[in-house]
């Protein structure tokens, strides 16, 4: 019976091709994304889940309370040997303490090698490989980094450095000071961990690199990469743990520190979605990726619905001959669902084959290494198994049943009528939902993408344009002097500034300043930004009050912005001039005041900032060039560059560059929602073209009679767009107010936003009826223009 039902199917489905190509095609692009999204989420699902204990893996962060509570991913470096000695609700307890950008050189090599990595090292305790299960192919975990100047490294880096994976013995040097033998060799890291680093050290050489770090009563600041993680106890919690983690503050700070500071743990799985805390990424834009899979396919299953319904109507007499040859309505139902099986099976194979094809675009995009195999993957398997059978019977039930009921005598005279497989307002309905859905899409893209050229476009307070950043290796000052003015001397080069970073940054320095004398810092706290006397003119940071910095080494003093003033309730910038300011028990007075520019990105509000010069803080050098002289200016700046720092590995970067990574993720979003808003409205289209088609062709007579009664071609047309024209309008009316929701809820993250106004969504309507119109108007135009005489005869 079921040979008979698939081979029956087959022939129905090679005697209607195009009807086949057009399901086919459609659930093929809503199949294909859909696995598309599953592949992405499922991914960033997995991160950090392959360790052995992972549920009970957590990761130390600091919370500080002050005029509002703002949390760090990392913590005082003594607190990890404090929760191991005062408490036991751990098994284990690691410190891991990560420097980026760190420069590797090979000293017994003959030939000169440097390295820079970007992921740079960690220095770690031995039990940090007891928690997180990172394991290694060549030496002992326990023992590997027990003893001064050990390392461990990755077989990667030991076939990049030694050209084989068996590299234990061998020599690297770290920031041409400090030589480290390998003693193991870890396995490849896996795509899926948040962990980057490729190097690891014994953490009693972290006093070579930071001695403050590195110092047992370092409790006064707060390294964002200073992290401690614990294996709790079987059966301890979080809250317990928490618990007696209050009593830290109690123990090792006075005064207002202990009410302002609080420890708390991250679970492990918590830590890649937790932006404020270093995550990479957002559950929310999962969420919205995974209902626009879920749209995608049902706008695939709508058009498959509504074709079938409508291809009802010429299968009528079939349904009637089977039904008087004593054929069920069961056995019509399952053949129908047989067709669809067909349908579905085929569409879902093309699909793996374009999400496979599509997979590397999606991992340029995100930087990331994801795979799509449902040989390796059974997670994915069982996703594509549950989605086609979903398919079939979302998509199929419904026509099957049409089919079904239809009595027999009525089907043999062609007498089955609009009503009786549902009429349009079924069909209505399917064809509202599914271009709601593309609206929805619409308006959104249109939102993300003028919400990025918003934040693209507005003045940050600063110049962003044609900055250069490059590295400065060392705080050498004689060094720093010759380069800058050899950087100074060449043509193209406008204004030169050595910072410690660019106004807008992901690193920053913050602390809670003192005003004048008084006694206690204020509760909330400055960026600083150190920079040297050229620091607002290579910006282009406005100065409304005072003077600038002297170039001086030796005079200390500072610039504040406006948003510092207003913190002190300070009436106007020219009452703060003279005043002082203590950080960090350095005390320095404030010569000027700059108006506001943004530190970050358009998500957060201005900050309280000050600038002032710190030349052993300098990590940067930015170099403001004509862009007109770009070709000659670069090369030049390279090579000044590596003749000033011959040991160390030349980079740079564009501001405008680094300040577009603030909303990577944003772009990214914009990218898939533009693309899957096109594929929505390209089945939706498929869908269209196949409903007028049909109506074409069940309206040819009427059609031929109009027309000898003397209806022009227009009016043939608005047959047409008469109806699909109220069908969109109301799926706007549906789409509008929901599409409005997403979007303000979307907006509400950033600070200085766009308004959602009347032009987007006048957009939206009006681009889907141009889409529309084009789709429709081929067949309509056909319809409207042929041979009356012809059409009348038709039967």
């Amino acid at each position: 019976m079921l040979t008979n039902y698939f081979k029956i199917a087959w022939r129905n489905l090679k005697r209607h091709k195009a009807y086949a190509f057009i399901n086919v095609f459609g659930l093929s692009l809503g199949i294909a994304c859909a696995i598309l999204i599953f592949t992405i989420v499922s991914y960033h699902l997995s991160f950090d889940r392959f360790h052995s204990n992972k549920d009970r893996i957590y990761r130390a962060y600091t919370e500080f309370h002050g005029e509002t509570v703002d949390r760090n991913p990392g913590v005082p470096s003594p607190l990890g040997k404090a929760l191991r000695n005062d408490f036991t609700f751990a098994d284990k307890v690691a410190r891991v303490i990560t420097f980026n950008d760190i420069l590797i050189s090979l000293p017994q090599e003959k030939q000169v090698k440097k390295f820079e990595e970007a992921s740079g090292v960690g220095f770690v305790e031995p039990a940090f490989f007891d928690i997180l299960n990172f394991p290694l192919v060549q030496g002992d975990k326990k023992t590997a980094l027990s003893s001064p100047n050990s390392a461990i490294i990755t077989q990667t880096l030991a076939k990049k450095y030694f050209n084989t994976e068996d590299a234990i013995g061998k020599v690297i040097r770290m920031s041409n000071k400090t030589n480290y033998t390998i003693t193991g060799i870890m396995k490849d890291l896996p795509a899926n961990t948040d962990r980057r680093q490729e190097i690891y050290l014994s953490y009693e050489n972290l006093k070579e690199r930071n001695e403050w770090l590195a110092g047992d009563s370092s409790w006064s600041g707060v390294y964002s990469e200073s992290q401690c993680f614990l294996l709790l106890k079987p059966g301890v919690t979080q809250q317990a743990a928490e618990k007696q983690m209050a009593a830290v503050p109690h123990k090792y700070y006075t005064g207002r520190d202990v009410q302002q500071l609080n420890f708390r743990l991250q679970p492990l799985a918590e830590m890649h979605f937790d932006g404020e805390l270093n995550g990479n990424a957002d559950k929310r834009y999962l969420w919205a990726l995974s209902f626009i899979g879920l749209f995608l396919v049902l706008t695939a299953c709508v058009n498959f619905v509504n074709l079938a319904t409508a291809q009802a109507l010429n299968r009528s007499k079939e349904v009637g001959i089977r039904k008087v040859l004593g054929s069920l309505r069961s056995q019509l139902f399952w053949q129908f669902i047989a067709e669809t099986t067909i349908i579905t099976v085929i569409a879902i194979a093309f699909a793996y084959w374009l999400a496979k094809a599509g997979l590397p675009y999606l991992n340029r995009m995100f930087e990331e290494q994801m795979s799509i195999s449902i040989l390796l993957d059974l997670r994915l398997l069982v996703f594509i198994v549950l989605l086609c059978v979903v398919v079939i019977f979302m998509a199929g039930s419904y026509p099957g049943l049409v089919l079904a009921r239809f009595k027999p005598i009525i089907a043999l005279k062609s007498k089955i009528s609009q009503k009786s497989i549902g009429g349009f307002s079924l069909r209505r309905i399917l064809v509202v939902t599914q271009f709601a859905i593309s609206q929805m899409l619409i308006i959104g893209t249109l939102v993300i993408a003028g919400q990025m050229n918003y934040s693209k476009t507005k003045d940050l307070g600063f110049d962003k344009e044609a900055i250069v950043v490059i590295p400065v290796p060392s705080n050498d000052k004689t060094k720093m002097t010759t380069m800058k003015s050899r950087l100074q001397s060449l043509p193209g080069v406008d204004k030169l500034s050595y910072c410690y970073m660019p106004p807008a940054a992901g690193n920053n320095n913050n602390s809670n300043p003192t005003f004048e004398n008084k006694s206690e810092p204020e509760r909330w706290s400055v960026n600083i930004k150190n920079g040297d006397d050229q620091y607002i003119g290579t910006f282009g940071v406005k100065l409304i009050a005072g003077r600038n910095l002297y170039p001086s080494d030796t005079i200390h003093e500072y610039l504040v912005n406006e948003t510092f003033v207003k913190k002190l309730n300070i009436a106007s910038p020219q009452e703060i001039i003279g005043k002082t300011i203590t950080i960090d028990g350095v005390k320095k007075p404030i010569v000027g005041v700059v108006k506001d520019f943004y530190n970050y990105s358009l998500r957060s509000n201005v900050a309280p900032i000050i600038i002032g010069q710190n030349i052993s803080n300098y990590g940067n050098c930015a170099v403001k060039i004509n862009m007109k002289n770009v070709k000659t200016v670069l090369p030049a700046i390279e090579k000044i560059w590596n003749e000033t720092y011959p040991e160390n590995v030349y980079s740079y970067s564009f501001l405008d560059d680094r300040i577009a990574r603030f909303y990577i993720m944003d772009t990214i979003m914009l990218k898939l929602v533009v693309a899957f808003a096109g594929i929505a409205i390209l089945i939706g289209c498929l869908g269209l073209y196949g409903l007028v088609s049909f109506m074409a062709l069940r309206k040819t007579k009427e059609i031929g009679v109009r027309k000898v009664l003397g209806a022009s071609v227009p009016d043939i047309l608005w047959i047409f767009g008469r109806e699909f024209s109220q069908l969109l309008l109301i799926a706007f009316v549906v789409a509008a107010p929901l599409a409005w929701w997403a979007m303000n809820k979307y907006l509400q993250d950033f600070k200085f936003r766009i308004n959602i106004g009347l032009g987007i969504f006048v957009l939206a309507i009006l681009g889907t009826f141009i889409i529309a119109a084009i789709t429709v108007v081929y067949k309509s135009v056909k319809a409207a223009i042929a041979n009356p005489v012809k059409s009348l005869r038709t039967e």
